[in-house]
């Protein structure tokens, strides 16, 4: 086997731990609504989930354990990803909001880090910003 097979396959075991992540946070309050399954099969296909890995994963997505990643820029896409995922209904509830703060210290993130990245993340994603960080977030 290749570097580039090894790498591919960590790749995509990254990718699935990340989707099983995903359809976890979506099943957090019971089931899976129409926005949020939107959203599950968009990602599925951004992270080249085959039908079968789409399957296996949505029955169980606790056999997928979370991986730690080393780039700060995949760790933030990652969180923008479960961000996304659990304002596909524009709210939040406690069972996603502990479940999140679990996933951004397993993904490598600091307790003190991850719940000011989470608080941040939570203004910006339910619109509760001031001016002065909408127009950083502009300019930027």
């Amino acid at each position: 086997m290749s570097i580039l097979d090894l790498y591919q396959s960590s790749e995509h075991r990254n990718n699935l731990a990340h989707f099983a992540a995903i359809v976890n946070l979506a099943l957090v309050d019971g089931e899976i609504n129409p926005e949020e399954k939107s959203k599950v099969e968009l990602f599925a296909r951004k992270l080249d989930i085959s039908e079968k890995e789409y399957q296996e994963i949505i029955v169980s997505p606790k056999r997928y354990p979370l991986s730690t990643i080393v780039s700060s820029e995949e760790r933030m896409e990652r969180i923008f990803d479960f961000f996304k995922i659990i304002f596909a209904d524009h709210v939040i509830d406690d069972a996603e909001l502990g479940m999140i703060n679990r996933y951004a210290i397993g993904l490598g993130y600091s307790s003190d880090k991850a719940e000011e990245l989470i608080k941040k993340s939570i203004k910006i994603f339910s619109g509760d910003i001031d001016f002065e960080d909408f127009e950083y977030l502009i300019k930027k």
